[in-house]
């Protein structure tokens, strides 16, 4: 069974941990080729990519990893402007006025010249998620955006990913445990289970669902809200 995005989609994927959440993301960025199937990004069949095909393909679709994946040694700015750098034709000067606009606009600007170790663990996502815009995708990977960080910082990350997504059409796919952010975020859902997909539709959809694993984890995540 698959899944489909359209562009300028927001899917949220959901589960319980090891199903494969993540490694989906993976198989999208082509970090990993799948042992039966096909992966298709952006009208392009890569499952058979060499690392330069692939490379092209990571220009369009980009990932924001759990860890924030950050260069410890280089300041906030820096880490913002890696990207551009790798581009022909952009000024140091053009690259100072993309860096102050993209940390802006994540909420961070005033922290361009502290480095990653400074950041709290939200910071340092809102940060990777700037690096991430430098490269000027079409699409944004986020793997699990909210976990290990306070609800206030949750909150926050899931309204900028929603702000982005309206400001900029950018499509999204979004590994996630919290089930706020999936209803904030998700024009569709995808639940898997033992690396299959047991249901893609909308939220309210899932709601309504009469499959015994995803009625469980459901039903389990309201106790724990209740709790």
């Amino acid at each position: 069974t698959s899944f489909d995005v359209m562009p300028a989609e927001t899917v949220c994927i959901l589960g319980r941990s090891g199903v494969g959440k993540s490694v989906a993301l993976h198989h999208i960025m082509g970090f990993l080729k799948p042992d039966a199937g096909r992966v298709i990004v952006a009208h392009e069949d890569i499952t058979d990519y060499n690392e330069g095909q692939l490379e092209l393909i990571r220009k369009k679709v980009t990932m924001v990893f759990q860890n924030g994946a950050l260069f410890d040694s280089l300041t906030v700015g820096e880490n913002v402007a890696f990207p551009l750098r790798e581009q022909e034709g952009i000024s140091e000067e053009q690259i100072y006025e993309i860096v102050d606009g993209l940390l802006e606009m994540v909420g961070v600007k005033e922290m361009r010249d502290l480095l990653p170790s400074d950041l709290s663990t939200g910071m340092k996502r809102s940060v990777a998620i700037a690096r991430a815009l430098a490269a000027r995708p079409e699409c944004i990977l986020y793997d699990e955006p909210t976990t290990m960080v306070d609800p206030l910082m949750a909150q926050l990350l899931g309204d900028l990913i929603k702000r982005l997504k309206i400001q900029l059409h950018l499509t999204s796919v979004v590994v996630t445990h919290d089930m706020r952010l999936a209803k904030k975020l998700a024009d569709r859902v995808v639940f898997l289970h033992e690396a299959k997909v047991l249901f893609f539709g909308t939220y309210p959809e899932m709601e309504r669902c009469e499959e015994p694993v995803v009625k469980e984890f459901l039903e389990l995540d309201e106790l724990k809200l209740e709790a």
